[in-house]
């Protein structure tokens, strides 16, 4: 199966790396189980992961961000919000419709997408920033 997951999303603040590994981890496992036509067995335990790991990650980074004040975190943190928010939304999906078809490739799709997109980009520049603060 394949992996999502690469060491050139890595930002270099181990803390970050280490929950990043852990989201992808996650991720995979209903990657995983779609391949297998299980995804909708999957789509309540990803859903319930990311309703509150992300929160928890999130509020690391920022943390750090604020810690070393970092330009660019009032445009982060809303990053940030606005893919709780996404989350949340894919949860009401989930509570009121239950596990279908169409709301596991729409988490596929835009909770591995926005993953890819925010830790190969705007937190890569973060790691930069951190890099010679921590």
């Amino acid at each position: 199966m394949a992996k999502l997951w690469r060491d050139s999303l890595l930002i270099g603040v181990k803390e970050v790396d280490n929950q990043h590994k852990e989201l992808f981890s996650r991720v995979d496992k209903l990657f995983e189980a779609c391949q297998l036509g299980k995804g909708k067995d999957e789509i309540g335990n990803i859903l319930n992961f990311l309703e509150e790991y992300v929160v928890e990650h999130f509020r690391s980074e920022e943390d750090l961000q604020l810690k070393y004040n970092y330009v660019d975190y009032v445009s982060h943190k809303a990053m940030h919000d606005a893919f709780i928010k996404e989350v949340k939304e894919l949860k009401r999906q989930y509570e009121q419709n239950g596990e279908t078809g169409y709301l596991v490739v729409s988490v596929n799709r835009k909770v591995i997408d926005w993953l890819i997109e925010h830790v190969g980009k705007v937190d890569r520049t973060l790691g930069v920033f951190l890099k010679d603060k921590i």
